[in-house]
């Protein structure tokens, strides 16, 4: 019976890590579900990006007030989980406050983690108020209703319980140093939970302990759940936001890649020695398909970018389209992606490992030509994004689709196009008569 608080945490630890282990998992499974793509390219810079806006949260304060609160919320999550390493030790080893004899530093830690705790408590009240009371605009647009407002509900409460119950496990275990408990001995500096002390006054020691231990238990248990809920939340951005900020986009933002395929299809015209009549060869590859239609003609980097959405909406507040009232949300973009991708992930789980057709994409399934059409391309999105994503490349290469492989594009581009196809310019004039507008008195 010794051990067996022991062991029954050991027990809980593995399974919690055992269910995050296969969620990662999938989740590469279906990141890597996307085409390949050469991102090995200036890997210092890389560096520096990550290092700039995943850890250093630059692109958070250009937006001061949500900005600070977030990096609150950031620093404390990191820095009161170095505390969950002295957690996981303490149960698996039955003691208690492993690290109290670093004497002063230990002090210093603890202190900082409540004081860390109590701003998070404000941060995220601040936050609930912002999306349930105030109703910011850029949270209550269609695509957030539902369970992504849920989710953006529920991760405020989880983080608002784990910090109660880390602040009553310490106020509580300080009551049972000061009444000189065994296995209490007095270590850790508690500035904020020493006020809540008083609370347990009164009580006899062994309440006392159920209490502390209640919380513990709680706490960590908690801590393990939220690893585990990641993945089915938009805060899995929390994890993502480093590599999605690495394999981010190095090229000047107005800067459009060349397709591939039609690079191939241009060279082989310009080839003098090509036969453009003859037959393709037995063992050829099927012709390449242009743009895309589903989350499998994406990029893994595309996928990726989609799992690290925050759905914070900075993206959609600043698209022109969408501020004039067009049906365009760069933020739905992603979230469709996501949901597209996951729900070709079920179905892979779901057949033995193996995709079988459901008879939906995301063209028309999850994303409409009507908000495609649209974007104006600024690249507003992208700019405004605090996490490196990148909607406009996934908006560009399902337009891509429509065009080559659908043609059905837009009467006024098709117009365009045939212009310029016959008279080398967007306008419906031969080069002879295109200047006959300056003679005109």
């Amino acid at each position: 019976m010794e051990y067996l608080s022991n062991i029954l945490f050991v027990i809980v630890l593995i399974a919690g890590i055992g269910f995050f282990a296969r969620n990662v998992k999938r989740l590469s499974r279906n990141i890597k579900l996307g085409k390949d793509v050469d991102v090995s390219d200036n890997t210092s810079q890389r560096w520096k990006n990550m290092a700039k806006i995943a850890l250093g949260q630059s692109k958070m304060v250009v937006r001061p007030i949500a900005g600070f609160l977030h990096i609150i919320v950031y620093v404390g999550f990191i820095i009161i989980n170095i505390e969950v390493v002295e957690i996981i030790l303490d149960g698996i080893l039955g003691t208690h406050r492993l690290f109290a004899p670093l004497g002063v530093v230990y002090d210093a830690l603890i202190g900082s983690f409540e004081i860390l705790a109590i701003l998070v408590i404000v941060a995220v009240t601040i936050f609930w108020i912002r999306r349930n009371v105030i109703r910011i605009k850029r949270f209550m647009k269609p695509e957030m209703a539902g369970w992504p407002k849920e989710d953006g509900n529920l991760i405020l409460y989880i983080e608002l319980v784990l910090m109660t119950l880390f602040l009553t496990m310490n106020g509580a275990d300080y009551q049972l140093q000061q009444m000189g408990a065994a296995h209490y001995t007095e270590a850790g500096s508690f500035p904020v939970s020493q006020y809540i002390a008083p609370l347990f006054e009164g009580m006899s020691i062994s309440s006392l302990i159920l209490v502390e231990r209640t919380a513990w238990w709680i706490h960590i248990i908690g801590i393990l759940c939220f690893l585990n809920y990641l993945y089915y939340s938009k805060h899995l951005h929390i994890l993502l936001a480093f590599p999605n900020t690495y394999y981010g986009k190095l090229v000047p933002k107005g800067q459009f890649k060349n397709s591939d395929a039609v690079t191939a299809e241009v060279k082989l015209m310009m080839d003098p020695s090509a036969d453009p009549f003859a037959a393709p060869a037995e063992d050829a590859e099927e012709p390449a398909k242009f743009g895309a239609s589903d989350v499998t003609d994406l990029s893994w980097v595309q996928l990726l970018n989609s799992y690290t959405c925050t759905e914070c909406g900075r993206c959609t507040d600043e698209c022109p389209a969408n501020q004039t009232g067009k049906k365009l949300s760069p933020r739905k973009i992603m979230m469709d992606t996501r949901d597209r991708l996951t729900e070709v992930g079920k179905n892979i789980d779901a057949n033995n490992g193996t995709f079988v057709d459901d008879g939906k994409q995301l063209l028309d399934g999850y994303i409409s030509p009507e908000e495609l059409w649209a974007c104006t391309t600024c690249n507003a999105c992208v700019e405004a994004c605090p996490v490196s994503i990148d909607p406009l490349s996934i908006i560009m290469d399902m337009r891509q689709y429509l065009v080559m492989e659908q043609s059905a594009a837009p009467t006024d581009l098709n117009n365009m196009m045939g212009n310029i196809e016959n008279n080398g310019a967007p306008w419906p004039f031969n080069q002879m008569d295109r200047l006959n507008w300056a003679k005109e008195e």
